[in-house]
């Protein structure tokens, strides 16, 4: 869930970069994040780029050496060497230690001397500045530091698997190189990129929103219900016109403190939910291929503006959104699959109870006309929301679910899933401050007296205010009495 796909066109600059120091056959591209110290022992996730001879079997037994030294390839791809074409550029990533990766590409350059010549090793740790605790995972302390993991798209992007509707199209893949483009160079801080759609994209949105928008008044949630006319109103949401992030991430700012930064395509689990515990939301600017409006294999600005954000302005909702990314938090791979499954069932396939009626509020469904007409009849099969049932429930990407899964409310799906990260395996707990917009660890009596002081601040306001209400309501009282008393 932590493979990392750097561009291949990111390592040829490194190579360039270093071009002094490093060999010509291989480069070692360090990961940002580090998974704890002790980067000699502990794995890591590096990203390698090499230059084989392109002959027949030459890649199939430098993979062989990986299996044999039990380094785990995460994420492969290729392209004609720009240097010479008599070689491919191989791009992986792995996950293994420091020493594992100098003995890995020493074994390569001894049991393959005919396709490589002359490697060397070089250090995966980058200099530390920080000393965080050896068991825990790296997670950003600061909103700043989602641009460490924010381009580190797991598929997609500027590449489209064989079977995407777009694949064949020139025009297409230019342009989704461009959104992605503009993705890769966002920074925090900086104002989203405004994107001139083409007429044919203008149309593509038009043919979804407007059969989408038949079925919300009897289909999605009060809430859906209340934000959609907003988003019209502030943001531009209209069969003719696909909204801009920027206008969209501004409106949701001013609601619930929401923000929206661009993303190339699929980020892992764990980099997803990190970006909601800062109350940040990943969404992409592309939109699906005009040949069927109504399928997507990937999330698409349909999915995003029209899925997502009518909830995202509703602050229950936010805040539930936002405590499934702090639970996530330096877990473990196996807590963060069980948390990507909570998300799974509730933000994007989500039901919950309306005046006795379902209704839906998951993004997911908010943006599939097929499955959003069948999630509310007696076919679909639903349970009650529970965390530990949602785990084992396995999730499907090209069909519809085989069961979802009900909540009463966001406050009781935000009580269960409180409960229920309570029982994850945390190092630590921690708490997110708005006003810095940075996560607290609190692993020391400074840092939870800092919290006490706080909490105890806003109890003092809450008590505050509750007096002043009852002080006013007898004021009222006693006015409205006077006036019976001189009436009579």
């Amino acid at each position: 869930m932590d493979a990392r796909s750097i561009s291949i066109e990111r390592a040829e600059v490194l190579r360039r970069q270093q071009s002094t120091t490093l060999d010509d056959n291989v480069v070692v591209v360090p990961e940002e994040r580090e998974m704890g110290r002790g980067c000699a022992s502990r794995e890591r996730i590096s990203s390698i780029l090499v230059s084989l001879r392109s002959q027949i079997g030459c890649l199939s037994s430098a993979l062989k050496v990986f299996q044999d030294n039990k380094v785990n390839v995460t994420h492969i791809e290729s392209r004609k060497s720009r240097r010479d074409n008599s070689e491919y550029d191989i791009f992986m990533n792995v996950e293994c230690s420091k020493m594992a990766i100098e003995e890995l590409l020493e074994k390569l350059r001894l049991q393959n001397p005919e396709n490589f010549s002359d490697l060397k090793t070089f250090p995966t740790c980058p200099e530390e500045t920080e000393s965080p605790d050896d068991d825990v995972v790296w997670f950003p302390r600061k909103i700043s530091e989602l641009d460490k993991f924010a381009n580190r798209v797991l598929m997609y992007g500027t590449e489209l698997d064989a079977d995407h509707p777009g694949f064949k199209d020139t025009v297409y893949r230019k342009r989704r190189i461009h959104f992605a483009e503009i993705a890769y160079n966002y920074k925090y801080g900086q104002p989203i990129p405004r994107i001139e759609y083409t007429d044919e994209e203008v149309k593509t949105w038009g043919t979804v929103y407007r059969e989408l928008s038949k079925l919300y008044p009897t289909h999605s949630c009060m809430q859906y219900r209340k934000n959609l006319p907003l988003l019209s109103k502030y943001c531009g949401y209209r069969e003719d016109n696909i909204p801009q992030l920027e206008d969209v991430s501004r409106f949701l700012k001013a609601r619930t403190g929401f923000t929206l930064r661009p993303v190339a395509g699929y980020l892992s689990s764990r980099d997803f939910l990190a970006g909601l515990a800062f109350r940040v939301f990943h969404c992409t600017q592309y939109i699906r291929h005009s040949s069927d409006p109504f399928y997507t294999p990937e999330p698409d600005c349909c999915h995003e503006l029209l899925g997502h954000m009518p909830l995202f302005a509703d602050p229950d909702f936010a805040q539930f959104s936002q405590e499934l990314g702090l639970a996530s938090l330096g877990v473990s791979d196996v807590e963060i699959a069980k948390l990507a499954s909570c998300y799974f069932f509730t933000i994007e396939f989500g039901l919950c109870r309306e005046k006795g009626s379902l209704r839906v509020y998951g993004a997911g469904l908010l943006s599939s006309i097929g499955e959003l007409k069948h999630v509310l009849t007696d076919a679909a099969i639903k349970y009650p929301f529970d965390p530990a049932h949602v785990i084992r429930q396995e999730c499907q990407i090209s069909t519809f679910q085989d069961a979802y899964f009900v909540s009463e409310s966001f406050y009781e799906a935000k009580e269960k899933l409180r409960e229920f990260a309570m029982n994850l395996k945390s190092p630590y707990s921690v708490t997110y401050d708005p006003y810095t917009q940075s996560v607290e660890v609190l692993d020391n009596m400074k840092n939870i007296s800092q919290l006490v002081s706080s909490v105890r601040g806003d109890l003092y306001t809450i008590s505050e205010a509750l007096n002043k209400m009852q002080n006013r309501k007898r004021k009222k009282r006693t006015m409205e009495e006077n006036v019976g008393f001189n009436g009579k």
